[in-house]
């Protein structure tokens, strides 16, 4: 059960042969205002103590018990066994369901009232589909179990971009885009900026697909034909959208310095710029779901995985975030 004063939250420790096991080992030698619990392996975890000579004691997860704040260098552990045995640096496509098994359970017990919110170290995509699940990204695969529609965005201390189409090829961009999809995108970003993030008019810029935003059609249809239609409805709704514009000149401050949120359509369109700004400060959320789900914005460092060296700077962040986003929702029950 939850403490009706202290947060629980979730942390899946991601990738094993990747440093989430160390970030997670790391802010266990921090003071935080939550319970946090890890979901991964208690042996993972010790194994990777001992390796950065960092001191860790483990409590196994009770969910009966109300949540607590634990001391520097203790730590919650909610058990996933491990396939087989970890080496540093070296994926093995026998601990995907591991990984798997380890976002089930987070986004299950957010479900179920036992986190307050999820927090997910980062996962390798390529393993996982090597060991033959199909596995586009946490984004989809969360939205699988909570039964939400998905937006992924990403936030720095000064910029907020969200998507409309995730983690797929280029060439399928264009053809995913259609009225309906873009439409649920922007009123989930327009709902969730203001139900989880307390803005109470969200001002939202929107990119174009094409280059100069179709030059009136020259450069492509897409936003004569799909994206105007669609945003002049929502104004039409009071939604506050400016757009499309064209996304070599949107993230200036003439745009910017004004919009909560911007809205790019594709992956590589919107994060470069974001990433440029705040990487390493920057935390990735899923809007759309009933549950709250962040996450850090780099990959799994398997080069820095048992080095110390690994940066917990984004998941800090995320668990901020989750946290602040928690209690922005609680604010509103």
């Amino acid at each position: 059960m939850l403490s009706k004063s202290i947060s629980r939250l979730a942390i899946t420790a991601g990738e094993p042969a990747g440093i989430g096991a160390d970030l997670c080992v790391q802010i266990a030698q921090k003071q935080h205002t939550c319970e946090i619990v890890i979901i991964a392996d208690p042996e993972l975890l010790q194994q990777r103590a001992a390796q950065l000579k960092l001191p860790l004691t483990i409590k196994i997860f009770d969910p009966l018990a109300e949540a607590q704040i634990q001391a520097i260098g203790f730590i919650t552990v909610f058990p996933v066994r491990l396939k087989v045995p970890v080496v540093c640096g070296e994926l093995n496509k026998n601990n995907s369901a591991y990984v798997l098994e380890t976002i089930r359970v987070a986004t299950q017990g957010c479900m179920d009232g036992l986190f307050a919110a999820m927090v997910t170290a980062p996962v390798h995509k390529a393993v996982i589909n090597d060991a033959k699940f199909k596995f586009q990204g946490h984004t989809e695969y969360i939205a699988k179990i909570a039964r939400g529609f998905p937006v992924m965005m990403l936030v720095t201390e000064k910029l907020r971009v969200a998507l409309v189409t995730t983690h797929l090829p280029l060439k399928d961009v264009s053809k995913t885009i259609t009225k309906k999809v873009l439409s649920k995108v922007v009123k989930t970003l327009e709902r969730d900026l203001r139900q989880r993030f307390l803005i109470e008019k969200p001002q939202i810029v929107v990119c174009g697909l094409n280059p100069h935003a179709g030059e009136s059609g020259h450069l492509g249809t897409e936003e004569q034909k799909i994206i105007i239609p669609v945003l002049n409805k929502l104004r039409d709704e009071g939604l506050a959208i400016t757009g499309p514009l064209p996304a070599d000149s949107l993230f200036t401050p003439k745009y910017l310095d004004s919009a909560d949120a911007v809205l790019a359509m594709y992956h590589d369109q919107g994060l470069p710029v974001l990433k440029y700004q705040g990487f390493g400060e920057a935390v990735n959320i899923t809007l759309g779901l009933s549950i709250i789900r962040t996450s850090v914005d780099h990959g799994t460092a398997l080069e820095l995985a048992g080095t110390g060296k690994a940066n917990t700077g984004s998941l800090l962040l995320a668990l901020d975030t989750a946290l602040s986003m928690a209690t922005n929702t609680s604010m509103r029950l």
